[in-house]
């Protein structure tokens, strides 16, 4: 089985910001632990270099769009290894092994009857590069997505038969009700669908900027069209002299903002379907970070949380952790620097890297670093029974927020045990070695499994950990709690994994 997964690609008419973070750090999660599965894994981000919010943006700064792209790509890369990224290609529209496949599969909806030359007037977003139907228009003549006044525009065209792929739509949906995930976007997609589905534009006469239409190079295919093949093309060429599309289309996941619903579940299947291409299994769909106010995030509001000054002061996984933990993968939610400093001291501080410094501190007090081999307590494996199998259906779900709640609720539960059971008083009474052995034994197994299932969410704290806890076998299958345990022998110092700030 293959588990192949795919963030959007990135505009490069700016720079990284949150939303860039948040969207590639849960692809990420989900990534590592299918890898930690043992699911032969694909996980592929990138940059969308062409169309006209580029090509006007390398206009304002005075360079070329090439240019723009190269320089702009090239922090998109960058930030892949600041958030701990795991990705396995890094796929950037301007390759030319993109483009020529592109072509290919574009020709091929051609010579299947489903393009034809016409006439497009229509209202236009610049920022969207998306013309856009009356239904979807704000009083005032605005994009719903940005808020700015539409510009009229027409030109001559290639146009996508969009329209003939209403019945064969409708049919994926009543069929495959978890195509697109969650149910409320679902319904939004199917909802719009209903509506019934116009022709749309394929190709731009005015834009050099893009990939080149093989039966009329005077035209560009629109962006959406080019940047939407990259979770295709990238497989033809992502390692060299191979071809993986065999090996991982069609792919699990593919992970996106709501704001790019329309094209990622009705234009995309139906591009597909036109080129004879298997759908793939599942759009996940989240929501939008909003300032700690609760309005969408803005510049000039002051309302940014940025990413970078938290991997500053907190660091990557902090990051990490805050994104997956405080809004719910899939639904709006508000963020803020005071909520990561929050959940910072709070949970990975004081409820996790405590946990940690203190059950291995006892081990050392009291045992010099050695445990002999021996039982568990019976009644706290029974708390974490049923861990992996929470966590896994979960991660299939693409729901790493809730995820984590049930890895963070054992962590609770170990807190609660240190509590009931004192290691401190059982170590001042003689009569109770084996007692105090057993609870030493069932935190450090605790810490363990835990330890195992955060992996993805926290790469670096729990590679600290777990090394220093002299695990080195770290696959989710042994995530099981253990009643019986080998010795352990000669721990190390483990430093503060999460330092108060």
């Amino acid at each position: 089985m293959s588990y192949y997964i795919t963030t959007p690609i990135y505009y490069v008419n700016a720079q990284p910001h949150l939303g860039h973070a948040y969207t590639t750090i849960a692809a990420d999660v989900l990534a590592r632990h299918m890898r930690q599965r043992g699911e032969d894994t694909f996980f592929l981000t990138g940059t969308d270099e062409h169309g006209e919010p580029v090509a006007d943006a390398a206009r304002a700064q005075g360079v070329e769009p090439q240019e723009l792209a190269d320089r702009n790509a090239e922090r998109f890369r960058a930030l892949m290894p600041q958030l701990g990224i795991s990705n396995d290609f890094f796929i950037r529209t301007s390759d030319p092994e993109h483009k020529r496949k592109v072509q290919e599969v574009l020709q091929r909806v051609h010579d299947n009857g489903y393009v034809y030359k016409g006439l497009y007037e229509g209202w236009y977003c610049p920022r969207c590069a998306d013309f856009k139907v009356e239904n979807e228009i704000l009083d005032g003549n605005r994009c719903p997505i940005h808020e700015i006044e539409l510009t009229r525009e027409s030109e001559e065209n290639y146009f996508f038969r969009l329209s003939s792929f209403q019945e064969p739509l409708e049919r994926l949906y009543a069929e495959r009700p978890d195509f697109v995930m969650p149910q409320r976007h679902f319904n939004e997609a199917r909802a719009f669908i209903s509506q019934g589905l116009q022709d749309v534009s394929l190709s731009r006469a005015n834009l050099t900027w893009g990939v080149v239409v093989p039966w009329d190079p005077s035209h560009v295919f629109y962006v959406w069209f080019d940047a939407l093949l990259n979770y295709y093309t990238a497989l033809s060429y992502a390692r060299p002299g191979e071809d993986l599309t065999d090996r991982y289309w069609p792919a699990t996941f593919h992970i996106i903002g709501k704001d790019i619903l329309k094209f990622h579940t009705v234009f995309w299947p139906a591009m597909l379907m036109a080129a004879d291409i298997e759908i793939p299994e599942h759009v996940f769909v989240h929501g939008f970070l909003l300032g700690a106010d609760g309005r969408k995030m803005s510049k000039s509001l002051g309302n940014v949380l940025d990413p970078f000054e938290v991997i500053d002061q907190l660091g990557t996984d902090a990051l990490r952790f805050y994104l997956m933990r405080d809004v719910a993968f899939g639904s709006d939610g508000s963020v803020g620097m005071d909520a990561v400093q929050t959940r910072y001291e709070r949970e990975l501080a004081n409820e996790y890297g405590n946990l940690a410094s203190r059950s291995l501190a006892m081990i050392q007090r009291y045992r010099s670093g050695s445990l002999a081999a021996g039982a568990t307590d019976a009644a706290l494996g029974a708390d974490f029974s049923r861990i992996q199998d929470q966590v896994a259906d979960l991660m299939d779900r693409a729901e790493p927020t809730q995820a984590l709640e049930v890895i963070w609720a054992r962590i609770r539960r170990l807190n609660r045990y240190v509590e009931e059971r004192a290691p401190w008083e059982l170590a001042k009474d003689p009569g109770a070695s084996e007692s105090l052995d057993q609870v030493l034994r069932s935190l450090f197994e605790g810490l363990r499994v835990v330890s195992v299932v955060l992996a993805p969410y926290l790469p670096g704290a729990t590679d600290t950990l777990l090394t220093t806890m002299q695990v080195t076998d770290r696959g989710f299958e042994l995530a099981a709690w253990r009643h019986e345990t080998g010795g352990i022998d000669g721990l190390g110092q483990l430093e503060p994994l999460f330092p108060k700030r």
